[in-house]
């Protein structure tokens, strides 16, 4: 299977900046380290005393779906490129001219000043990814983000159990442990309090994505990206639609892999008159 025929790889992957290159680094980073500590640290920790192998393999089968879908998702965000660099541009009078590019741009693109360069249909700049969401990419990043979600919940649940077990609420220094673990993680450098600073890192970023998810979904059920929020119908098709001009033609199972083909019905350069949601 293709990831899609539109696509086009980026020339530079580079973070753009010290922001950029925390955040992608972070999350590069963070995603195998979860992972492991989710899978050889907290499961068998919670199945120690239950002589059934069934639940920690179906467990184990799902947390690497779910891994496997974000890496995947987070590396299309990297590596596909949804600016007009390399596009052939079909010029008409309702465009506007960039004068950065020096080029006449569709309507819904906008210039990035951090990839300097105008992005076709474009939502955000993603610090994750050091790259912007826009057209032929903004599939991937509701899929990394509804991923994301999922697998901090799930983990944050099992988390809790594993941390209330491995600490003993005896002490103002065990509550200041597991309050502030990043703090004091300066001064006891134990495995349990490094424990202690994984599980806060997932239950912040599960609220962090969750946040995101709830705002993009709504945005992307309207029609609309970041810029347009405050708009109306203009690019309204109905939900179905809408779902289907992000997601594409295979909008129903695009969820399963980042590698599974699902034609856009556009080109990210013409779009349809918007009407009333049904």
């Amino acid at each position: 299977m293709h990831l899609s025929t539109k696509l086009k790889f980026r020339r530079n992957v580079l973070p753009k900046n010290k922001q950029d290159f925390f955040f992608t680094s972070f999350a590069i980073i963070a995603i195998p380290l979860v992972y492991w500590f989710e899978i050889f640290i907290v499961l068998p920790h919670i199945y120690r005393d239950n002589p059934s192998v069934i639940w920690p393999i179906i467990h184990t089968v799902m947390g690497t779906f779910i891994s496997v879908n974000i890496i995947g998702n987070l590396f299309a965000l990297i590596f596909f490129d949804t600016s007009i660099t390399g596009v052939i541009l079909k010029s008409k009078s309702e465009w506007i001219l960039c004068p950065i590019c020096e080029t006449m741009v569709p309507p819904r693109s906008w210039h990035c000043t951090e990839c300097n360069v105008c992005i076709l249909k474009r939502d955000h700049h993603c610090s994750f990814c050091s790259n912007c969401i826009g057209y032929f990419n903004q599939r991937y990043f509701i899929h990394f983000l509804i991923y994301v979600f999922i697998a901090t919940l799930y983990a944050s649940f099992y988390n809790f159990y594993f941390i209330y077990e491995l600490s003993e609420f005896k002490s103002w220094k065990m509550w200041l442990n597991v309050i502030f673990p990043l703090a004091m993680l300066m001064f006891d450098y134990s495995i349990k309090q490094f424990y202690m600073f994984l599980s806060l890192i997932v239950l912040v970023m599960c609220a962090y994505s969750g946040v995101l998810l709830v705002f993009h979904v709504k945005l992307l059920l309207r029609g609309v990206v970041v810029h347009e929020r405050k708009l109306g119908d203009v690019y309204n098709l109905g939900k179905i639609e809408n779902i289907k001009e992000v997601f594409g033609n295979r909008w129903q199972i695009s969820w399963i892999s980042p590698l599974i083909q699902s034609t856009l019905s556009g080109d990210g350069q013409s779009f349809k008159s918007g009407r009333k949601n049904e």
